[in-house]
């Protein structure tokens, strides 16, 4: 049991410290998930909104530190019932989820490892296993170092949390596991490839027989039948290739011009998912830098969800000298935490991506 508790314990530590920082890289991204759960049709808890950044910042800081407690061994008692707590809780959660398919991407390892509501929930179900026996044999979790070095790396681990989210909310996720990234280009994001697996549906067919209610079930296909249709349910059985760039358009009074943008050989994004909630005082500078951006033969066009009645107060009020255009409120917060942000693009290519706080970096060529 010794034996048995000491993988357990060294291999939950590290998986809880791996999916903290993945997190901890992104806190914006998983406060977005956050504020999912809340929402009236999930659990119903919309006074948590406004809270969900610091309940992410909160979370992911405790899920690094507690993996770091358990494998130095830094108080057993705390740590496991901490552990005990959080995974029953995430247990919970990704079962309602699963269950009434609620939130189809739980947030566990941020964008980094996409798994389904299931799949998450079976992850949980694993770690709860675990953790159950590191609980049961709590008595052999001894601290691996003295008590001094032992604090010292507590200590660091927690300045280190709390540097590394600070910069991170101040500029940019240092490590960018989104189809957005720099290099990446968002045409190329968006095709499916000819070979690609494409979802299969089940078709369960309804018909009175002879004065009897009968299913027929297919793949597709409309059934022989000698008897009169009724109705027909539908049920996806094997999900199909989703390109990494999906719901992306930019759109004008109900056309979208993405396809001709996205071939600008000079594209300046500014990118603003509501701008309610953005910080409006930063468009002086966005002012002063899509204007270089224009004398350099740059086309600057802004991105929001917001409606065109906030877009033209905010381009007349700061005296813009570009358009808005209309962008799913999702997709743009998946292209850049930061709003508003900027991106510079080549034929599609994104080159350059800056959170506000960094506009003076900004470069055109």
């Amino acid at each position: 049991m010794k034996y048995l508790v000491g993988v357990v314990r060294i291999f939950v530590g590290i998986l809880f410290i791996i999916s903290g920082f993945i997190k901890l890289n992104d806190p914006v991204g998983f406060s977005f998930k956050l504020e999912e759960y809340f929402s009236q049709g999930v659990l119903d808890l919309p006074f948590l909104t406004p809270f969900a950044l610091a309940i992410s910042i909160l979370v992911v800081i405790v899920e690094v530190m507690v993996g770091v407690m358990l494998i130095l061994g830094y108080k057993r008692k705390l740590t496991v019932w901490t552990l005990l707590a959080m995974i029953i809780f995430f247990t919970f959660l990704t079962f309602y989820s699963a269950y009434f398919n609620k939130v189809t991407d739980c947030g566990c390892f941020g964008d980094a490892i996409k798994l389904t509501p299931w799949e998450s929930f079976t992850k949980d179900v694993v770690l709860l296993v675990l953790i159950l026996i590191i609980y049961v044999g709590r008595k052999y979790i001894t601290p691996l170092v003295n008590s001094k070095t032992l604090m010292s790396v507590l200590y660091v681990s927690f300045i280190a949390c709390v540097g590394y989210v600070y910069y991170v909310l101040n500029h940019l996720p240092v490590i960018d596991f989104r189809p957005y990234e720099i290099g990446l280009n968002i045409e190329e994001g968006m095709n499916t490839p000819a070979d690609a697996p494409k979802a299969v549906f089940e078709y369960k067919w309804k018909f009175n027989v002879n004065g009897n209610e009968e299913i027929y079930i297919t793949n597709g296909d409309y059934p022989t039948v000698d008897g009169e249709f009724i109705d027909v349910e539908t049920e996806e059985i094997q999900a199909g290739y989703e390109p990494p760039v999906h719901d992306f358009t930019i759109e004008q009074n109900g056309e979208d011009f993405a396809a001709s943008l996205l071939q600008e050989p000079k594209l300046v994004m500014v990118i603003a998912y509501d701008l309610r909630k953005s910080n409006l005082e930063v468009f002086k500078e966005i002012k002063a830098v899509t204007d270089k951006a224009l004398k350099a033969g740059f086309k600057v066009i802004g991105m929001s969800a917001s409606g065109p009645d906030q877009t033209d107060a905010l381009k007349k009020e700061n005296n813009l000298a570009f358009d808005f255009y209309f962008t799913d409120e999702t997709t743009l917060k998946t292209i850049v935490r930061s709003n508003p942000g900027v991106l510079v693009l080549e034929k599609g290519t994104i080159v350059q991506k800056l959170h506000y706080n960094d506009l003076e970096n900004l470069i055109f060529e």
